[in-house]
């Protein structure tokens, strides 16, 4: 035993393995090969044609105001609680059914804009919005 020779097998390995890359790459290569016909394969189904034809009856929009006295206002025409309901009952028979959008001042009571609103649903219109002014 000589201690002062080196053996062949300590001297430092400058390249890298190229045997476990090429491997992987094989592995990943047969997975895509075995993946991408399942991925374009795909059930043939016959779909049904619809018309895509703008609705030329565009429903009309009913203005319902409440003013800081607490009077209703229908489309502008200040109108009295009792033919609010039969108001609104009419409008909601109509076809296709008219929004309604609920202006209420800001010093009404909220009380008066829940009648209005009870009022509404019970009417029978379905769609109801209110009227803000954005803040400045």
């Amino acid at each position: 035993m000589a201690f002062g020779t080196q053996d062949d097998s300590d001297e430092v390995m400058n390249e890298i393995n190229m045997t476990p890359l090429v491997d992987v790459m094989l592995v990943l290569l047969i997975i895509f090969i075995i993946t991408v016909p399942v991925m374009k394969h795909s059930v043939n189904i016959d779909l049904p044609r619809a018309s895509n034809e703008v609705q030329l009856t565009k429903p009309e929009t009913i203005r319902l105001s409440v003013d800081a006295e607490g009077s209703y206002f229908l489309n502008e025409a200040k109108i009295a609680d009792e033919d609010l309901a039969p108001r609104l009952k009419l409008a909601a028979t109509l076809e296709p059914q008219p929004d309604l959008h609920i202006r209420g001042d800001k010093a009404v009571r909220y009380e008066r804009v829940a009648q209005a609103m009870a009022a509404a649903q019970q009417a029978g219109l379905r769609k109801i919005g209110f009227i803000t002014e954005p803040q400045h």
